[in-house]
């Protein structure tokens, strides 16, 4: 009997990531904490919420039988490039549509050379086709174009109801460490996730960082799937997304580059430096009261 691969082994995740508790002066003359989460450590290469996301795909996908893994996001997703690399582990064929047909004929970014470097195949789609990808004939419609049509399906940003399984254990990983856990947002699949993962008394956090009031009634979409109701408590701090997603304006560059020099680590721009910048806002307004202990997850690096 066929027996399918272990993920757990073939991607050589970490058990749990480490939680460091750091010394920042503007939370502790507030008297909140700061604790971090290192989840961009939880694997070498898909780290943070991709390998909590990604993983139980999978996973799906090994054992459905499915020939490769088809996949949606613009020219800097780090999901694409996640997704690319956990196919070279795998020797899993992947495709990635990609946003903006007009890239096609131009040189590869980084990013999507990294991409074609594991071996993802690329297909670039007109934005107006892009936008419709949820409605199910143009979805079939780019899946045919792409030559995908008997691949498993993973949403963009990776965010579904096994995504938020993934990421409901980065909740039970952080039971009773503080009283709010915060997340930065994309897609909503990891605060989703985190917030039902979380023990009575605990508050998710998230800080989109796209503009648009819209992620709220995503995050209550993702739960429906994937527990049947809302589950958690959560809420989002909505405002600190600097001008639009990818925006880092030299503000944001100051903070973020202060942050690693006071504590030593690298700090991702587009999610993370704006979720420390959130908190250090937050607490600075008098959000948290004292005594309070906030958890900030990294969920990538640079």
């Amino acid at each position: 009997m066929n027996r399918s691969p272990d993920l757990g082994v073939l991607l050589r995740p970490r058990p749990a990531s480490p939680l460091v508790e750091v010394e920042d002066e503007r939370f502790a003359r507030h008297g909140v904490r700061l604790l971090v989460k290192r989840d961009d450590l939880v694997h070498p290469e898909l780290p943070g919420n991709k390998w909590r996301k990604l993983a139980p795909n999978l996973r799906a996908a090994v054992e459905g039988g499915f020939p490769g893994v088809v996949t949606f996001g613009g020219a800097y997703s780090n999901h694409l490039r996640a997704t690319a690399a956990a196919g070279r582990l795998l020797g899993m064929e992947t495709v990635g549509i990609v946003r903006g047909d007009e890239l096609a004929d131009r040189p590869l970014n980084a990013s999507l050379a990294r991409c074609a470097a594991d071996g993802m195949r690329l297909c670039f789609v007109t934005r107006s086709q892009y936008r419709r990808k949820a409605e199910p004939q143009e979805r079939a419609r780019l899946l045919a174009q792409a030559r995908a049509g008997s691949s498993y399906v993973v949403p963009e940003g990776g965010s579904n109801a096994l995504a938020l399984e993934g990421c409901a254990e980065l909740g039970r990983e952080l039971r009773g460490v503080s009283d709010v856990v915060a997340v930065a947002c994309g897609t909503g699949g990891t605060l989703a996730g985190l917030a039902a993962g979380l023990g009575p008394g605990q508050r998710a956090l998230g800080v989109p960082v796209l503009a648009g009031e819209f992620l709220g009634a995503e995050i209550r979409s993702l739960q429906e799937a994937a527990f049947g109701g809302p589950a958690g408590d959560w809420s989002l701090a909505e405002g600190f997304h600097h001008g639009g997603y990818a925006r880092v304006p030299a503000r944001l560059e100051a903070f973020a580059a202060d942050f690693e020099e006071r504590h030593g680590f690298a700090v991702e721009r587009v999610y993370v430096a704006k979720l420390l910048w959130a908190l250090a806002t937050l607490t600075e307004s008098g959000a948290f009261p004292a005594g309070t202990a906030v958890t900030a997850v990294v969920t990538g690096r640079p």
